[in-house]
């Protein structure tokens, strides 16, 4: 297993991969010291090193999109194997959502078949352990508020990643 660290557009975030499949990734928690810290907590069998092509093309897609530019991440690899199969389902849906534009948790719930489940999708966003190749971040409570966020800086972090993306104005206006 194999981890890297990289800058992007918000902070150093981290990723972990075996073979050519990302087993976890980590949104900005701190700089690269403490990234590098939580990688190596999370993913203690780990090497810090340079990922192979496939990888590192999930590394750069993630550079990319916390840059602003509107990339798809749904074809990167994931290692799903320790995932719920709620969550997992969930996370499926969330990843058909396009930059720019969002869901609800209710919405996920919808499409899951299971209407009353919008507490249980939170709860799952909430666990994502690939952010933001499984794009929580664009999952919105009901009404378009923000709902939670379990990133370094919570909903603000949440607000920025959707501002980068085009799906929230920079500055809240009245109309």
């Amino acid at each position: 297993m194999g981890c890297t660290v990289f800058d992007t557009a918000i902070g150093a975030c981290g990723l972990a991969w075996r073979d050519d499949v990302v087993v976890g990734a980590s949104l900005p928690s701190g700089g690269a010291a403490a990234m590098r810290a939580y990688l190596t907590r999370r993913f203690p069998d780990a090497v810090f090193g340079t990922p192979g092509p496939r990888v590192q093309a999930a590394v750069d897609g993630i550079m990319a999109l916390l840059g602003g530019a509107r990339v798809d991440l749904a074809g990167v690899a994931l290692d799903l194997s320790g995932v719920p199969p709620f969550n997992r389902r969930a996370y499926e849906i969330a990843r058909t959502i396009p930059p720019g534009k969002t869901l609800t948790y209710g919405d996920i719930a919808h499409r899951l078949g299971l209407p009353g489940s919008a507490q249980a999708v939170g709860q799952a966003m909430g666990q994502n352990p690939f952010p933001p190749i499984v794009p929580c971040h664009r999952v919105l409570a009901a009404g378009g508020k923000d709902g939670g966020f379990s990133a370094r800086g919570g909903v603000e972090t949440k607000r920025r990643m959707l501002v980068i993306e085009g799906a929230l104005a920079d500055e809240p206006t009245l109309f």
